[in-house]
């Protein structure tokens, strides 16, 4: 028997039988855009950076057969969510944005707003203009205090995320904010630190309706436990309200001419959760064999799926 951690796929290290999800229903589906990225953030969930190019650029070509594959099946995908690295220094970012809003799905963008959303300030006006609320971003902001925000991301990116934000809503974007729990405070008072943030910077964005989210903090040097079937009764957990029971996301690896399907917007790199080259091949269980599952959606009780 191994006695190291998140080594057999079924099995855990001490024998036990691994907690696994089953695939439910379509609720999202995400596409990771490439792994570069304008930052290089201290615990970054997948190593983004301006040298990390691990993940390739998708393309429009990437995304229509996934929007077809949708339609034909007729699944009820209503968000398809763009994360990164960073989606805004994906060239073809806008014309995915516009092949999406067009086939008549909502499009959510996860990005840093740092500098980057100056260089398209024109065609997302055009775009919200046209699809309104149907294009949503939500705001990477890992603090309501500069000090915290930058030991993160670095030191001046606090006030221009800030200044991008308040374009973006002044400019009438729906938007939303994601933060990280980066110290020891309770969900209330990062709510209210936020709000006051934002109330200052004359930023209307009502954060008690669902529109901020605030993401654990993952650090690899944590001993994580291994879930395991017992847990769900043990935590009071259910499978089904995992993300992986209910979305899936697209990545294309340097070096591969295709795409292929992966659980979740965490699990990038790791082979094991390669589920092939449709969403129909990848509707099947997942093992929770990585940490970030335990850590990040089991215990963590996180979850990229809100769609604000």
């Amino acid at each position: 028997m191994s006695t190291e951690k998140f080594k057999e796929m079924k099995v855990t290290a001490k024998g036990e039988e691994r907690a696994f999800v089953d695939f439910k229903e379509w609720k999202n589906l995400w596409f990771n855009t490439g792994t570069l990225c304008n930052l290089e953030c201290t615990n970054c969930y997948i190593e983004s950076s301006p040298k990390n190019d691990q993940l390739s650029y998708i393309t429009t070509d990437d995304v229509t057969p996934y929007l077809k594959e949708i339609k034909e099946n007729h699944w009820d995908i209503q968000t398809i969510g763009f994360t990164g690295g960073e989606p805004f220094l994906n060239p073809n970012m806008i014309n995915i944005l516009s092949s999406v809003l067009e086939a008549g799905f909502n499009a959510l963008v996860l990005t840093n707003a740092y500098n980057v959303i100056k260089r398209w300030e024109k065609p997302l006006l055009e775009l919200k203009d046209q699809y309104g609320d149907k294009l949503r971003l939500r705001i990477s902001l890992d603090h309501y205090t500069a000090r915290v925000h930058e030991q993160e991301r670095g030191k001046g990116t606090f006030d221009k995320t800030l200044q991008s934000l308040k374009w973006l809503f002044d400019s009438g974007f729906s938007l939303s904010v994601a933060g990280r729990s980066l110290i020891n405070e309770s969900t209330q008072v990062a709510t209210e630190g936020y709000q006051n943030l934002l109330k200052v910077h004359g930023i209307d964005i009502d954060l008690a309706s669902d529109k901020l989210v605030v993401f654990p903090e993952m650090k690899t040097e944590k001993d994580v436990p291994e879930i395991t079937t017992a847990c769900w009764g043990i935590l009071n957990k259910r499978p089904d309200d995992q993300m992986c029971a209910s979305e899936r996301m697209i990545v294309k690896k340097k070096g591969q001419e295709r795409a292929v399907v992966q659980p979740c917007t965490l699990l990038a790199y790791d082979q094991q959760f390669e589920m092939g080259q449709t969403l129909k091949d990848s509707m099947k269980p997942v093992y929770l064999n990585h940490r970030f599952c335990a850590e990040f959606c089991v215990l963590g009780g996180a979850s990229c799926s809100s769609t604000n």
